[in-house]
């Protein structure tokens, strides 16, 4: 950082910047990986992701005093750290979280340098941390529960008993809040896009993932897998949809790792999803039929395998097939479609038990009614499977 610019500016000379950008890029990367029937499939993919979020470690530092900019350069070098995406297992996304949230801090005690790089990465940082707070709580929750079941209710203690319907009350609370966001919902984009090409834009959704047995073990696909992948994928929107949005599936082995496959989605854009806002904010036909996938619930698949996703991205693309710039509402509808659903799932099971308990939370009727609301939206989030 002392010997080369940050930016590049002149072809002859090259810059830090770029080389963040090459070590971050290939990050991203699925690592070649050979695997036998001993191999724990699932083991090394984690700890992939682990690795993948640890790159960010090269961002979260403090630049040199005698360096020109150094503050500016500071609050630049955390918004890329917030713009790279890594895979959504929580391994590597609680490192992420950890990672950026001193350097935050220490940012936002400067507003005067902070305001200046606010941006769409750094409200999904919010979001995502404040999901991931929600996911703790109820995992903790869950621990308490089945400590609990292994013992005769009669031989539970009281300060036992009250431990389980703390931990239910603040799973609650922290999803209520995530759930009643009115000015700022989860996850949404504030950037709309406005095709003003006369061409048609298409979009297309790149996902490398794994597919993983009802067990919990990793299927290694073959041709024949992959084959009924992409007739279910198809199958997942109507004939007529898939004539008008020009959709295609197209599902392989990864070249670099044999249990893992490669789906590329695309279709036509059109008015709401793609071009001009997204006003249901559910990522629009992409995320849909791979909502399906990840959920576990393609019709003309084998029953409860689901896509284990380690890397996805969405893009805007032309005629020809060349990638315009990314779509991020559809990667961010993809999330809202799997975690809206799975908080307002995981409430009700912890509200029933508090029931159960014989302490019945307030708010459950409201959890009905967030669902139904039309001012929410979520509805349009849950699948038929889960609104049964």
């Amino acid at each position: 950082m002392e010997y080369l610019p940050f930016s590049q500016g002149d072809d002859s000379k090259g810059s830090f910047e770029e080389i963040i950008e090459r070590l971050l890029s290939r990050s991203r990367e699925t690592k070649a990986g050979k695997f036998d029937e001993t191999s724990d499939v699932v083991e090394q993919h984690r700890l992939q992701s682990l690795q993948k979020a640890l790159v960010v470690q090269w961002l979260c530092f403090t630049p040199p005093s005698t360096i020109t900019d150094v503050k500016d350069i500071s609050a630049k070098l955390l918004m890329r750290a917030l713009i790279h995406r890594v895979p959504a297992m929580p391994i590597g996304a609680h490192e992420l979280l950890s990672f950026l949230a001193e350097p935050l801090k220490q940012l936002s005690e400067t507003p005067d340098t902070f305001e200046d790089y606010v941006s769409e990465n750094l409200k999904e940082f919010q979001d995502w941390s404040e999901y991931y707070s929600c996911d703790a709580t109820y995992r903790n929750w869950l621990k308490i529960e089945l400590a609990n079941a292994e013992v005769s209710p009669d031989e539970l203690s009281v300060e036992e008993k009250q431990r389980a319907i703390m931990a239910a009350k603040e799973t609650l609370d922290l999803s209520f809040l995530l759930l009643l966001r009115e000015r700022n919902p989860w996850l949404i984009s504030r950037v709309e896009h406005i095709s003003e090409s006369m061409e048609p834009l298409f979009l297309e959704l790149h996902a490398t993932a794994m597919l993983r047995l009802p067990s919990g073990e990793s299927m290694c696909p073959d041709a024949t897998v992959c084959a009924a992948l992409m007739s279910a994928l198809y199958s997942s929107a109507t004939e007529e949809v898939v004539s008008e949005r020009q959709l295609t599936v197209n599902v392989a082995i990864s070249s670099k790792d044999s249990y893992s496959i490669e789906v590329i989605l695309r279709c036509l854009a059109v008015e709401g999803d793609g071009i001009g806002p997204h006003i249901l904010n559910d990522g629009g036909l992409l995320s849909a039929v791979m909502a399906a996938g990840f959920k576990g619930e393609l019709a003309r698949f084998q029953a409860g395998v689901t896509l284990e996703i380690s890397r996805l991205d969405a893009w805007f693309s032309s005629k020809d097939g060349s990638l315009e710039g990314p779509a991020t509402y559809i990667v961010q509808g993809l999330c809202r479609r799997c975690c809206i659903p799975e908080v307002i799932l995981r409430c009700m099971q912890v509200s029933v038990s508090l029931m159960e308990s014989g302490n019945p939370f307030e708010s459950h009727d409201q959890l009905i009614e967030l669902v139904s609301s039309s001012e929410t939206g979520f509805i349009n989030l849950f699948s038929q499977q889960q609104l049964q």
